[in-house]
Formats: structure tokens, sequence, C-alpha cells
């Protein structure tokens, strides 16, 4: 299915979708699928699940929207299923203020996960911007994501690129500490 055909965006409204995307494996699982389509098997393959476990996960992301068979084919006597997004992008709900950042803890997950010796490019950086200069820069970000997206090829290997552009809380000194 070519992702021409894919609607844009995918919005996480209920909680069963929550629940859904909130799974590390079920992360993997669309990540796999947010090139190409693929059959359960090739899915445990990729992920490294056991093929019982990965049509389990499938399952789960199916019932809540976020994949959907996108072809069949007999292959000795059996329907095998093709798998792919539902969508190009989720996008998943404000975690509101305290709240877990599902996204965030993916990419942390992932991020550890990486091969220590391959390249990778980590950086934060403490800005002060106006509130105008933030808005631009999160559009730029936005707009450079979007461009590389379009760029990707599903030949090539997997590279994630994940940003969060915040003002932090207000950090509290203790009484004792302020000088």
């Amino acid at each position: 299915m070519p992702s021409d055909d894919l609607p844009e965006t995918f919005h996480v409204t209920t909680d069963e979708q929550l629940r859904a995307v909130s799974n590390l494996t079920r992360h993997r699982i669309m990540a796999v699928l947010r090139f190409e389509p693929a059959t359960i098997t090739q899915i445990a393959e990729r992920v490294g699940l056991a093929k019982g476990s990965s049509s389990y996960h499938v399952r789960t992301l199916e019932r809540a929207g976020l994949v959907k068979v996108v072809r069949t084919r007999k292959v000795r006597g059996v329907t095998e299923r093709y798998y792919a997004m539902a969508a190009r992008s989720i996008v998943l709900p404000d975690p509101g203020e305290g709240g877990p950042d599902v996204l965030m803890r993916h990419a942390v997950a992932d991020l550890e996960a990486s091969p220590a010796d391959a390249e990778r490019h980590v950086r934060m950086a403490h800005l002060r911007l106006t509130e105008e200069q933030f808005a631009e820069l999160g559009a730029r970000l936005h707009a450079l994501a979007d461009e590389y997206r379009e760029l990707s090829d599903p030949s090539l290997p997997d590279a994630s690129l994940v940003f969060a552009l915040f003002h932090p809380a207000a950090i509290k000194q203790a009484e004792g500490d302020a000088k």
C-alpha cells in the first residue's frame, strides 16, 4: 500500500488506543510498519518476538485502529495477512502536567537499545527564547522532520528523529540552597 493512500494523521483519542501505543513492543511493531506492509512472521523477525506474541500485539493495534490489513494472499492453504499503519503519523494526546510522555519514554528506550558503536547524534541545549522565537523554532523542527520523512527510502536502514521543545517546570530552590 503506497503511503500516498494513507491518511496523514491518526489522532489517539480513546483509552484503548492510548494503551495500545503505550506499550514499547507495539511501538516497535509500528516502527516496522512505518514504510511498508509486513506479515506477522516478518514483524516477529524484525522485532525479535515469537510469532504468537507478535500476533497478539498486532491484533491489539488492529482493534485500536492503529494498523490494518492492507492485502492478503493464500500460502499453502493459509491466508497470509499484510499489515500497515492506519496513517502516516500518530498524534498522541498531550500528557498533561506531570503526566508520562509515552513518545519520549519510547524514544529513550529505543536510544538506549541502539548499538553503542553506531553513529548517533544526541544533544540537549538550554535556550532562552521569546514566544515568537519558540514558535518559529518549533515550526522549523516540524518542517525539517517532514522534509526528511518525505526523503525516506524503505530499503535503507532505520533512523529515528525525536525532538522536544518545551518550557521546563520552574526549578524551586530549597531555602538552604539560596544565597
